[in-house]
């Protein structure tokens, strides 16, 4: 038996209280974890840096380089992509965790070369409506899967961004190598990197009895200029 105070409390009725006040105790502990869980799942998100592209300040190409017996005689092509959109998640000094989502509408592609009306009207039809059927698959879309970094100096990364690309409704992993540097809220990447066109089910475009057509590896180069939002 022991005295508290002016109350007696007697062994049996002590082992009756220790379980609830350990109970209590275990349940104090676990919500303050809890609470310690949560609040680093919302302060998370908030250490990275949302950056959206400016199309405008941006310019994202495609160059098709023309091959077979007769490769002498073509012509190869460089091709703008004028419509696309994304935005990239950042951590600031580290870039890791990082992501970033591109869309681009696949008949916005213009051929940019020095060729009469009618030569660019005939290569653009052909590339939108039996190339890249853009009216079957109107988004061209990268979702990046991881992204890795070497700090080069202050500001400026050497950056290598794997992912899917989804192209004329096949989905494949590439890899993109970019320089990035950041300065006053805004992101600046420069890179490029090849394409197979028949990886994605695409059959190179040829001409003259097929002495004459485009190479199936295609290179797209970029310089992407994104805002902090």
């Amino acid at each position: 038996m022991r005295r508290f105070g002016k109350q007696t409390i007697r062994g049996n009725e002590l082992m009756n209280i220790f379980p609830r006040v350990l109970v209590l105790v275990s349940i104090c502990v676990f919500s303050a974890m809890a609470s310690g869980l949560a609040a680093d799942r919302m302060r998370s998100p908030a250490t990275q840096i949302r950056y959206k592209i400016d199309t405008a300040q941006s310019r994202f190409t495609v160059r098709a380089s023309a091959g077979g017996l007769l490769s002498a005689l073509g012509h190869d092509h460089n091709i703008a992509i004028r419509e696309f959109s994304g935005e990239a998640l950042v951590t600031p000094g580290s870039l890791s965790p990082a992501s970033l989502n591109l869309v681009i509408k696949a008949d916005s592609l213009a051929v940019t070369d020095k060729v009469s009306d009618k030569d660019r009207n005939e290569i653009q039809s052909t590339m939108k409506n039996n190339v890249l059927e853009t009216g079957k698959y109107p988004e061209i879309v990268f979702k990046s899967t991881e992204i890795s970094g070497d700090k080069l100096h202050e500001g400026t990364y050497r950056v290598r961004i794997s992912g899917e690309l989804t192209l004329h409704g096949e989905t494949h992993q590439v890899t993109i190598n970019s320089e990035v540097e950041f300065s006053a809220g805004v992101l600046r990447a420069r890179g490029e990197f090849p394409v197979k066109q028949t990886a994605y089910k695409i059959t190179p475009v040829s001409a003259a009895g097929g002495t004459v057509k485009v190479k199936d590896e295609l290179k797209l180069s970029f310089d992407i200029v994104a805002k902090q939002q």
